[in-house]
C-alpha cells in the first residue's frame, strides 16, 4: 500500500536508527586510547568486549595479566570485577540494550505498517504503537549515552584515563538515537494527520446520509 511522504521518511529513519544503533550495541569502540602511549595497558572497550594489553589489578592484589579481547562478563574478571564494571557502566548496559530491544520490537511493527491499509480500523493506533516504541526507545539510548559520555572517559575508571577519548561507537549511537526522536516525532504527526483525515472523512459520509434520507422523505 502506497505510504505518505511522513510516513516513508519515518520508516527509513527508524530502520537507519536501528541499523547505527545495532553497529553500536556490538562493536567494541565506545572508549578508545588515543594511540600515544607506546604500550597502554588499556586498548579499547564496548558494551560487550573489552580490550586490554597487560592489565594488572591496580590494587596489586593479583599478579594476573589480562591480554587480547575478553567478554566484559568472563569469570577470570572477576579479580578487577569491580573496576571492569562499575554502576554506571552496568546502567548504560541497560538502557542501551532497552534502546535496541525496542527498536527491534518497532522493526517488527514496520513490517505490519507497510502492510497495512489507511482504511484499516487498527492504522492510527499501530501508528502511535510505533512511534511510542521508537520515541522510547531515543529516551533509553539518550539515559545510555549520557550516563557513558559523563563517566566513560574519567579518572578514576579506565588506566592513563588522559589517553582515553569517547570512540565511533558512541557516536554511532548518538546517531541512531537522533534519527529515532526524529521518526518516532513523524509517526505521531502521521497519525494525527490520519485521524484528522478520517474525521473529516465521518463527517462528510453522515452529511451524506441526511440528505439521502431528507430527500427520501420530501412530498412529491
Amino acid at each position: 500500500m502506497g505510504k505518505s511522504r511522513n510516513g516513508k521518511i519515518a520508516t527509513g529513519l527508524t530502520l537507519a536508527g536501528g541499523f547505527f544503533v545495532i553497529i553500536a550495541f556490538f562493536t567494541p569502540d565506545w572508549l578508545v586510547t588515543d594511540g600515544k602511549l607506546p604500550k597502554p595497558k588499556f586498548e579499547k572497550l564496548g558494551l560487550w568486549v573489552v580490550c586490554f594489553n597487560g592489565m594488572t589489578d591496580t590494587r596489586h592484589w593479583y599478579e594476573t595479566e589480562f591480554c587480547s579481547c575478553w567478554w566484559v562478563f568472563e569469570e577470570e574478571f572477576y579479580i578487577i570485577h569491580d573496576l571492569l564494571l562499575p554502576g554506571f557502566f552496568v546502567a548504560t548496559q541497560f538502557f542501551f540494550t532497552l534502546c535496541f530491544a525496542l527498536l527491534i520490537f518497532s522493526t517488527i511493527c514496520i513490517l505490519f505498517y507497510l502492510c497495512s491499509s489507511k482504511h484499516n480500523d487498527h492504522f492510527i493506533k499501530l501508528l502511535r504503537i510505533l512511534g511510542s516504541c521508537v520515541i522510547a526507545a531515543a529516551v533509553s539510548g539518550t539515559i545510555a549515552l549520557i550516563i557513558f559520555g559523563y563517566n566513560g572517559d574519567g579518572r578514576v575508571w579506565m588506566p592513563n584515563w588522559e589517553h582515553n577519548d569517547i570512540g565511533y561507537s558512541y557516536a554511532l549511537g548518538v546517531i541512531g538515537v537522533i534519527c529515532s526522536y526524529i521518526s518516532g516525532t513523524l509517526y505521531f504527526v502521521e497519525a494525527r494527520a490520519h485521524k484528522i483525515k478520517r474525521r473529516r472523512s465521518l463527517r462528510g459520509e453522515s452529511a451524506y446520509h441526511m440528505e439521502q434520507r431528507k430527500s427520501s422523505h420530501t412530498p412529491i
